[in-house]
């Protein structure tokens, strides 16, 4: 495996499986390059729960960001009672219910239609709190490059469309919100704004705010930082608006780890490893974008000795995580280290199969220990039925 991993392989190695764990070290890196950000624009950003919510945390991140965006009732109550700053909520539709729920803890919200603006705006009114309020616009740029994740694909049902927008409806509106991009680079936002102020620029001149949604992969290494604060510090300056951000995977990026381990090993086209875990189960972005995490000390099929396909222990036959080569036979009880596991993948863990959810874990590098943060069992499973 590789040598720069094997302090952090040498320290997680005694923990039970399947579990998350969560690098502090790296989400303070992660925070750091956010701080200076906001320094440099004087922007507010705030924590997507979308992709990361394990609120133990929270009093760490609350030290460097705004607030964060919620997407449900639930999601905004565990921002207002756990985060306690800023919580804004965005969803494609509200109903009655919901929104008589979310607007008791939110202090943005925002609209994806103007039908949805009419229908709860009297709500809005008679709140006991000021509440701003906002518009979803769809600028019609497509930087994605999967279908799934891409939210101006031909046909999105995500924001209003310049020739759907009313102008006669704007009273109350505080701010416009996008959301185009997905781990992208700040070139996608500059051609992203581009097409957004053609259209819609003329109207940030009467408002207070835009929100530049998320996926910024604002700390990956190669991130233009620099882009990226001239493009904030320019909207202020032209619009005198404020500008919030909306990250999450950003915030914990190559921060967190996933740990299984080898149940068996079964002899097929390819020798196929069962590991304690499950694609379906606890990372089922695998299947569903799909992609092939990096497990560390492997490489693609053929460039190392010997070649495995990794399974899950699910009854799902396409329950696969992919293909991968190691220096060493796999051996029963070995295990695995992903990387890059922190985003997405705990907020979208099931109990298929009643397959319990992975442990959760805190490492420390500097004090090489590791914190569990909690632990699975039955009435998890059951609470979820009835």
């Amino acid at each position: 495996m590789e040598n720069n991993h094997q302090s952090l392989i040498n320290d997680l190695s005694a923990l039970k499986t399947p579990s998350f764990v969560i690098s502090t070290e790296d989400l303070k890196k992660n925070l750091s390059i956010l701080e200076s950000v906001k320094k440099r624009t004087g922007c507010k950003i705030l924590l997507a729960l979308k992709a990361f919510a394990i609120y133990d945390l929270f009093p760490l991140i609350r030290k460097s960001l705004d607030g964060v965006c919620a997407s449900s009732q639930d999601e905004s109550r565990l921002g207002r009672e756990e985060f306690n700053k800023e919580v804004h909520c965005y969803a494609a539709a509200f109903s009655d219910v919901e929104f008589k729920s979310i607007i008791r803890f939110s202090d943005h919200i925002v609209f994806n239609s103007f039908n949805q603006w009419r229908r709860f705006r009297h709500f809005i009114i008679k709140s006991p709190q000021k509440i701003s309020c906002g518009i979803r616009i769809n600028p019609e740029h497509s930087e994605g490059t999967i279908p799934l994740y891409d939210p101006c694909i031909k046909g999105s049902r995500l924001g209003v469309k310049i020739q759907d927008f009313e102008e006669h409806e704007m009273k109350g509106i505080s701010g416009l919100h996008f959301h185009t991009l997905c781990e992208h680079n700040a070139d996608a936002l500059e051609r992203t704004l581009a097409a957004f102020e053609k259209t819609f620029g003329k109207y940030l001149f009467d408002l207070d705010w835009l929100n530049l949604g998320g996926g910024h992969l604002i700390t990956k290494n190669d991130y233009d930082i620099d882009l990226l604060c001239h493009l904030i510090n320019r909207l202020k300056r032209k619009y005198h608006v404020d500008v919030y951000l909306e990250p999450g995977e950003a915030i914990v990026f190559n921060a967190g780890y996933f740990i299984a381990s080898v149940l068996d090993i079964i002899n097929c086209e390819i020798p196929t490893a069962i590991l304690d875990t499950s694609a379906a189960t606890h990372i089922p972005d695998v299947l569903e974008i799909p992609y092939r995490p990096h497990i560390i000390g492997s490489d693609e099929v053929g460039r190392k000795k010997y070649s495995y396909r990794l399974g899950g222990m699910s009854c799902l036959s396409g329950d696969i995580i992919g293909a991968y080569s190691f220096d060493n036979p796999l051996k029963i009880s070995d295990k695995l280290i992903f990387k890059d596991m922190a985003h997405y993948t705990m907020v979208k863990t099931n109990t298929f199969n009643g397959i319990r959810l992975p442990s959760i874990f805190l490492y420390d590098a500097r004090k090489k220990c590791t914190e569990l943060l909690r632990e699975f069992n039955y009435d998890d499973y059951k609470s979820r039925l009835s």
